[in-house]
C-alpha cells in the first residue's frame, strides 16, 4: 500500500509547517562540508531556523529559547563520517522540536464511570464540532458509550448542531432548551448519564467572541459543580499567536489539562503548536484535520517533529491506511499484480480507499519529502472528480484491458467524462507508470534500487 500510495500522491498530485519546514530545511543545508560544528559555522543556521520560527507565528522568546538550546546542544559536537552536520543538526533540532511540543503524547485517563470532560474555547474555535468528533473517538476507537451535553444556552444553532452531529454518528445528545442554566443542564445530564449507563460524557459550552469575565465565571461555575476528571481547551490554529494568549487566559482561569487544536488542515504557520506548550505548560492532547467525524488524532510530538522536518510521518500513514483499506482486498490486489493484470478497476478502487483516509494534502505530508513537493497544490477530494470520471467512461472491457484503448475510444471516454483528451492522455500516462512499477514491486533487486532512490529524496534519507 504505502508505495502505490507513495507513488499516486507523485504522479497524480499544504499542511500548516510546510513554510517552516521550507525554510529549517535551507537552514541546515547552510553546514554541508563542514566536518565539525562550531560556533562560526552554526550562528547562519541558527539565526534562519530563528527567523523560521518567528514566520511561523512562534513567540520570539520561546524561538530564541528554543535556537540556544540547539546551539548549547551542538558546538562542539565531531561529526561523524557517515552524517553530515546538517544530518546531525537536524537531529538535535528533532530532539528539541518534540520536547519543546511535550516530548510524548498525552492521553485522556478514563478513570471514572462516568469520565466528564469539560470543552472550552472561545466562539468559532471549532469546540461544538470537536465535541462530536471526540464522543466518535470514544466510541469507535476506544469501545465507550458517551453521552454529549449541550450547554451553550445563548446560541440555539449550537444546540441544533450537536444534536444532528450526534444523529449523524449513533451518539445520544441531551439537551433542554427550557433551561438557562448551564449548571442545571450539565446537573441532569449526569443523572442521565447514570440511568443510560454512559461510561463518557462530554459538556459542550458556550464560547464568546472574545474572552469576557461572564464566560470565565460561567465555565469556573461548571468546574466546581461538576469536578470533571479533564478539562479541555480548544482553539482554532489558525489565530496563530493570538491562540497563544487565549490559552494563557483560560489556564489562568480553569487550570485545564491539556489543548485541542482545530484545523490544523488549513493554511496557518503552525506557531501556535509550537508556542502553546511553552506558555501554559499543558499538553496538546488532539488535533482536529478536517471537517469530517473522524478528522482528528491523538497529538504525537515525536510525530509532528518529523514531518515539521520534512520527514514525514510514516507511522500515522501506516494507522490511517489500517484503518480504511479493506485486508480481502488488498490480497486480491496483491494477487494481480504477481500476474501482472493491474488495470483501471484496481487503480479506481486504490483511489477511492484513499480518499476515505482523510484530507489529500494532509495525507501526502505524511510521506517522506512530500511536505514542499505538494505545498503549492490544489490538493483535496475535487482533484480526484475527473480521474474517476474518466475511468467511469470507459467500458467495462476497456476497464479490464487498457490495452484496447485507441484515438476513438479516447475521443468517446473524454466526452462522456466531460473531459478532453489531453487529460484522458495525461491519465493513461499516468496509468501505465504506475504498470511499470508494479512490475517493479514484483521484482526483489528492482525494488531494492528503488528504496535506495526514495531515501535520497528530499526528507528521505535524513
Amino acid at each position: 500500500m504505502g508505495l502505490l500510495f507513495y507513488y499516486l500522491c507523485i504522479s497524480i498530485l499544504s499542511p500548516m509547517f510546510d513554510s517552516l519546514t521550507e525554510k529549517l530545511d535551507r537552514a541546515f543545508k547552510m553546514l554541508k562540508g563542514q566536518g565539525t560544528i562550531t560556533e562560526v559555522n552554526v550562528s547562519e543556521t541558527l539565526k534562519e531556523i530563528r527567523k523560521a520560527l518567528i514566520d511561523a507565528d512562534v513567540n520570539y522568546k520561546i524561538a530564541k529559547e528554543f535556537t540556544d538550546t540547539v546551539k548549547e546542544k551542538a558546538l562542539g559536537r565531531s561529526v561523524l563520517t557517515a552524517v553530515s552536520p546538517g544530518q546531525l543538526m537536524v537531529k538535535i533540532t528533532h530532539e528539541e522540536l518534540t520536547a519543546l511540543m511535550g516530548g510524548g503524547e498525552s492521553t485522556i485517563p478514563l478513570t471514572a464511570n462516568p469520565t466528564i470532560i469539560l470543552m472550552s474555547g472561545l466562539q468559532g474555535s471549532g469546540k461544538t464540532t470537536f465535541s462530536a468528533k471526540l464522543a466518535n473517538y470514544f466510541k469507535n476507537k476506544k469501545g465507550k458509550k458517551p453521552l454529549l451535553v449541550a450547554c451553550d444556552v445563548y446560541r440555539p444553532a449550537a444546540i441544533q448542531q450537536l444534536r444532528t452531529l450526534g444523529e449523524q454518528l449513533g451518539v445520544e445528545v441531551f439537551s433542554d432548551e427550557n433551561e438557562k442554566k448551564p449548571v442545571n443542564i450539565a446537573r441532569a445530564a449526569l443523572k442521565q448519564a447514570q440511568i443510560n449507563e454512559n461510561t463518557v460524557v462530554i459538556i459542550d459550552t458556550a464560547g464568546r467572541l472574545a474572552v469576557d469575565e461572564q464566560m470565565m465565571n460561567e465555565i469556573a461555575e461548571l468546574k466546581k459543580a461538576l469536578n470533571p476528571q479533564e478539562i479541555l481547551f480548544v482553539v482554532d490554529a489558525m489565530t496563530g499567536q493570538d491562540a497563544v494568549n487565549t490559552a494563557k487566559a483560560f489556564n489562568d482561569k480553569l487550570d485545564f489539562d491539556g489543548v485541542v487544536l482545530t484545523k490544523m488542515d488549513g493554511d496557518t504557520r503552525g506557531g501556535a503548536a509550537l508556542s502553546i506548550r511553552s506558555v501554559v505548560n499543558k499538553p496538546i492532547k488532539f488535533v482536529g484535520t478536517g471537517e469530517k467525524a473522524d478528522a482528528m488524532d491523538v497529538f504525537y510530538p515525536t510525530r509532528m517533529a518529523d514531518r515539521i522536518l520534512g520527514m514525514g510521518d510514516i507511522v500515522s500513514l501506516v494507522e490511517k491506511a489500517q484503518e480504511q483499506f479493506d485486508e480481502v482486498e488488498t490480497k486480491k490486489l496483491q494477487r494481480k499484480l504477481a500476474k501482472n493484470q493491474f488495470d483501471y478497476n484496481d487503480f479506481l478502487s486504490q483511489l477511492q480507499q484513499i480518499k476515505k483516509m482523510g484530507n489529500i494534502k494532509d495525507i501526502a505530508s505524511m510521506l517522506p519529502g512530500m511536505g514542499n513537493a505538494v505545498k503549492d497544490a490544489d490538493i483535496d477530494e475535487k482533484s480526484f472528480k475527473h480521474i474517476e470520471a474518466i475511468i467511469q467512461s470507459m467500458t467495462p472491457q476497456e476497464r479490464s484491458h487498457p490495452e484496447v484503448l485507441n484515438g476513438n475510444r479516447k475521443k468517446r471516454i473524454a466526452i462522456g467524462s466531460g473531459t478532453n483528451i489531453q487529460e484522458v492522455n495525461r491519465l493513461i500516462k499516468q496509468f501505465e507508470d504506475m504498470h511499470k512499477m508494479m512490475k517493479l514491486m514484483n521484482n526483489k533487486s528492482a525494488m531494492a534500487g528503488m528504496m535506495k532512490m526514495m531515501g535520497k529524496m528530499p526528507g528521505g534519507g535524513r
